[in-house]
């Protein structure tokens, strides 16, 4: 694990979370001086823990780069996955607001590169700046529309459920380019994990779409060349 210089003017990092995260954005200077000065960035190889279900939150994180799955397990100890964040994501927020224990994991699934704040300048953040919160109450508001979504849509067809998935992927943290929109080509058991089918469907279902021509498949990438296209086929 690398450390990164927290200084400000030394660290282009922690300048591009500024720029980058919609959390930040329009917080006066003496806000964003108030998270720069205790902020510590780290680089984590891929399924490294970040946070502990059960640890105290002691720091909020943000994703500069990179993946990070949020899980638990269900009383018979199965793995569930309940989101995959990337960059510009808060996480670990929830503890520091309700000063409880941590519910849930966070774990990288690629090499990621997180800053991380002490819960108390974040919770003095929103305190002091009315702007901090509204963006808060935004990022809320946006995950629980995208909860609503995933659980309308858990009576549909295993390929509704597939493609929504990677929907969700993509317009979370998908990268924009010529080709499309690109996210990380996951291993099928998180698939399998966050759209609640098992892995051979999740398998059948990709090998569906791709020959439908609505992703494409290259090594570490999956790439879907048009989301209204994948959209429609969700019944």
């Amino acid at each position: 694990m690398e450390d990164i210089n927290n200084s400000r003017h030394q660290s282009p990092d922690l300048e591009k979370l500024i720029q980058t995260a919609s959390f930040f954005a329009g917080l006066p200077e003496e806000s964003l001086e108030l998270v720069m000065s205790h902020a510590v960035t780290r680089v984590h190889p891929a399924n490294r823990v970040i946070l502990l279900e059960n640890d105290w939150g002691g720091s909020v994180y943000f994703i500069l780069e990179g993946w990070v799955k949020i899980r638990t397990h269900n009383f018979d100890g199965k793995e569930v996955t309940l989101n995959i964040v990337g960059r510009g994501e808060v996480i670990g927020e929830m503890a520091a607001l309700e000063e409880v224990p941590r519910s849930t994991d966070a774990i990288t699934l690629t090499q990621t590169t997180v800053s991380s704040i002490p819960a108390q300048d974040f919770v003095s953040l929103l305190e002091s700046d009315p702007i901090a919160g509204v963006h808060l109450a935004q990022l809320m508001a946006k995950r629980l529309r995208q909860i609503n979504r995933r659980l309308r849509l858990r009576e549909a067809d295993s390929l509704s459920r597939v493609a929504d998935t990677l929907l969700f992927l993509a317009e979370g943290q998908g990268k924009r380019t010529e080709r499309g929109v690109e996210i990380p080509n996951l291993p099928h058991r998180e698939l399998s994990s966050i759209s609640g089918l098992a892995r051979e469907t999740v398998t059948r279902s990709l090998t569906k779409l791709e020959k439908k021509g609505l992703i494409k498949r290259e090594d570490d990438i999956l790439c879907i060349p048009s989301l209204d296209s994948l959209e429609q086929i969700i019944s």
